[in-house]
């Protein structure tokens, strides 16, 4: 934050282009009583840990809905799309209860999540040296759907439970935008912080093969937003000592000011209708990607893609789809992407199937008179 505000005032003009382009949020500390008590005990011998935990004994990072296991579950019952969605899940009412077992920072982060369109979200953790993408839930095997065998040494032939998100490709492209640029985080030479290197010597890692978890930030972001979060563990040590922070600080400036611009690549644009009013909560689908977007309550959206030709349709109810191809270009910057969408007439359309108990409507041939029963129906539904 202090570099952002002091690069800004100084006229670094990769800053400056940042902060005037984007909407940047800043949580300080998700766990901040958390953090206290591990602070006063100090980290000499592992006390850190005392700040895993918030003051009622909650793991946030495990304590959002598990929407990925609840997808799956409806997968298997062949539920989705029509009467369960693969995208927006909407958050379980049970755990909304006023007595469900949810922290009260995790209450808040799910508000702030539906009150804000985010794009791109990070949380900055310690321990380790990697950046972790979803899904970090492990699919049960008796639910993995059936697959083509793979060779012996594929990855996936030994461990089944890993199941990929839709936007595998794109989350792996943000994790080594991070990666790569950290000073050390793919010398992997040396094993990892305290086991092997589970990596494969790139610094990137899906959640599930490493750390497998239910109910992450992560899953839930992906699947309850629009937006797409990683874990990244900025360090080996959890609890640095202040001495070390400068060269923590040079280790990771460069992936956070180069995690941040990804956010600006992919197709951006806005919805409305023909009358140049925002459309709200259209739905913008990308071909091969079976993992759709809303738009904002201004009609706007963004897509995060990987660079590429793309078959973009936006939909809304009421309205007729509209569809066009987008490109995108490996340079910053997202591709401008607009919608014009017509009304449709299937809302009248209904209204008349249900008039006739949705039956199909027989349709009347011109110059054959009309039988008592035709003119009759007729007759009712006019």
């Amino acid at each position: 934050m202090q570099f952002l505000c002091k690069e800004y005032q100084d006229g670094n003009p990769r800053v400056r282009s940042l902060v005037t382009e984007t909407r940047i949020h800043l949580v300080p500390s998700l766990n901040p009583d958390g953090y206290e008590l591990a602070r006063e005990a100090g980290s000499e011998l592992g006390n850190w840990a005392l700040g895993h935990w918030t003051e009622e004994g909650y793991d946030l990072f495990e304590n959002f809905p598990d929407l990925a296991s609840a997808l799956w579950a409806a997968e298997e019952r062949r539920l989705v799309p029509h009467k369960f969605p693969s995208y927006h899940i909407p958050i379980p009412e049970h755990y909304l209860a006023e007595d469900a077992t949810v922290a009260v920072e995790t209450r808040a982060v799910m508000a702030w999540m539906d009150k804000n369109p985010f794009v791109l979200g990070a949380n900055l953790q310690g321990g380790e040296k990697l950046v972790s993408y979803p899904f970090d839930t492990a699919r049960p095997i008796s639910e993995t759907p059936a697959a083509a065998p793979h060779p012996p040494d594929d990855y996936e032939d030994e461990n089944p439970e890993l199941q990929e998100t839709p936007d595998h490709a794109i989350f792996r492209w943000l994790a080594i935008s991070y990666a790569s640029a950290h000073l050390t985080m793919t010398e992997t030479f040396r094993g990892g912080c305290h086991t092997q290197d589970m990596t494969n010597a790139m610094g990137i890692v899906q959640g599930a093969k490493w750390h497998p978890r239910a109910g992450s930030m992560n899953d839930f972001s992906y699947l309850h937003t629009n937006c797409l979060e990683l874990s990244i563990y900025l360090g080996c040590d959890k609890f640095p000592h202040e001495s070390e922070l400068q060269q923590e600080w040079e280790n990771n400036k460069e992936s956070l000011l180069t995690f941040m611009e990804q956010v600006h690549r992919g197709i951006k644009g806005l919805v409305t209708d023909q009358q140049g009013e925002p459309i709200a909560n259209a739905t913008i689908v990308v071909g091969g990607i079976k993992h759709n977007i809303k738009t904002a309550s201004g009609g706007d959206y963004w897509r995060i893609l990987n660079p590429g030709e793309y078959r973009v349709s936006a939909r809304a109810e009421g309205y007729n789809p509209s569809v066009k191809t987008c490109n995108v270009f490996y340079d910053i910057g997202a591709t401008q992407c607009n919608f014009v969408l017509s009304r449709s007439n299937w809302k009248r359309i209904r209204e008349i199937m249900a008039m006739n108990g949705n039956r199909p409507i027989r349709r009347i041939v011109p110059g054959r008179p009309m039988t008592p029963r035709e003119r009759m129906r007729l007759r009712m539904r006019l």
